[in-house]
């Protein structure tokens, strides 16, 4: 399929008149959704809106062996042998709040995360650390990409509990090599949980290659909808877990003084569950599948390699991260020499209808450290293209030129989305 015949599987890229749609380039924060997706929810809400596996009659029954059905195929694609293994939630911070909440913990248990994660991925922590008393301790990841593996085997000879870490940061786009992290964790007797909100929308998770523990990513981010997320446990690991939420399907009987609950993953899925958001989730899956992730992944790498190169030359915008796009295709982080990054992205929307991110991306405790005020991030997907790219050279282009470096940068209410200076 070409990209521009691709481009028109989503409504959102669709043109509207003569006005080519904006440039979305925030599919790092969100993916848009593809018409296969909607049709989904639509066929569920439409064909058969029935609570799935609590009646008998023939809606009930389609509802539970689309849900099924859907679980099979995400595992599938995520390398999962095991369909029940997955646990349907709502985005990839529950499962990591599942995990986190779900373990027996001691006082002093030790968990250790990188000095650059999501908030999703450190704040639970910070909880425990307050309420039952573990420990956090982080490893510094150096600026050039490269893994500091020696580091880690120290820190897991000191007694690790639990490694949780991103495979993928949203920050600047680098993948950490968790085979070789569960390796080491597994061989110091840790668990190991991953943040893959960022990387299974890429790349190939391969759960039962790289032998986790733990892996969680959302639906939102993979051309599916609002409100859909997985995880991925061992089934020993599940079972050790005690639920986030309890209720409705997690139950297998109850009395007024007791009840057992059913096996994982029903007793982690509380209560009437999003079977339109699973099966729109499930259609997205399948149709990154059909494109295939090599493919998304050479796309996204060509784009940001012509962004990068063409801005080589602007000494005042710099890039966060590894310095070669091999080791960060999906997303292009960045900061300029005297402008605020929201007035960066102010500019980008009004004038060029370029849409990115600004700001700390969730990370505030990696800004902190180093006193940035926060940046600008462009992340690509499989639906865009070079005139996005170029789209995005040329607002950054102009920006840099009409505010010389030094002065206090554009005001937001000037440069917001109604400006006619633009």
């Amino acid at each position: 399929m070409n990209l521009a015949r691709l481009r028109r599987d989503f409504p959102a890229l669709r043109r509207r008149g003569r006005e080519r749609p904006p440039s979305y380039l925030d599919s790092a924060c969100i993916s848009l959704v593809p018409q296969a997706t909607l049709d989904a929810m639509e066929e569920y809400y439409t064909e058969y809106p029935a609570c799935a596996g609590r009646s008998s009659h023939r809606w009930s029954e389609a509802a539970g062996r689309g849900y099924e059905e859907a679980r099979a195929a995400i595992a599938r694609f995520a390398g999962a042998a095991d369909p029940t293994g997955l646990v349907f939630l709502r985005n990839a911070t529950e499962g990591i709040n599942l995990v986190a909440q779900g373990i027996s913990w001691e006082p002093g248990d030790r968990v250790l995360i990188t000095g650059q994660e999501h908030n999703s991925n450190l704040i639970v922590w910070q909880r425990l650390a307050a309420e039952r008393g573990i420990r956090i301790d982080a490893l510094d990841l150096p600026s050039d990409g490269s893994f500091p593996s020696e580091q880690l085997e120290e820190r897991l000879a000191h007694g690790i509990r639990l490694v949780s870490m991103f495979h993928t940061s949203n920050l600047d786009g680098r993948s950490l090599p968790i085979r070789e992290i569960v390796e080491r964790a597994h061989d110091h007797h840790a668990l190991c949980l991953f943040d893959g909100a960022q990387s299974a929308p890429h790349r190939a998770i391969e759960f039962d290659r790289v032998g986790a523990d733990f892996y969680a990513f959302s639906g939102h981010k993979m051309l599916g909808p609002t409100g859909t997320g997985m995880l991925l446990g061992r089934r020993e690991r599940l079972n050790e877990l005690r639920p986030l939420v309890l209720g409705g399907e997690t139950v297998a009987w109850s009395r007024l003084d007791a009840h057992d609950l059913r096996p994982p993953p029903y007793r982690f899925e509380a209560g009437l569950q999003n079977y339109a958001g699973i099966l729109g989730a499930r259609a997205g899956i399948e149709y990154l599948a059909r494109r295939g992730l090599p493919e998304v992944e050479r796309g996204q790498r060509e784009l940001n390699r012509f962004v990068t190169e063409a801005l080589s030359d602007e000494r005042r915008i710099h890039v966060l991260g590894p310095p070669g796009v091999a080791d960060r295709p999906s997303i292009f982080g960045f900061t300029v020499d005297g402008i605020d990054p929201h007035d960066v992205a102010l500019f980008l929307d009004a004038g060029h209808r370029v849409l990115v991110r600004s700001g700390m991306h969730c990370v505030h405790s990696w800004y902190d450290r180093r006193g940035i005020a926060g940046s600008v991030r462009a992340s690509f997907y499989l639906y865009n293209d070079v005139a996005d790219a170029r789209a995005l050279v040329r607002g950054l282009r102009e920006l840099v030129e009409k505010v010389p470096n030094g002065s206090p940068g554009p005001a937001p209410a000037r440069l917001g989305p109604r400006s006619k200076e633009l």
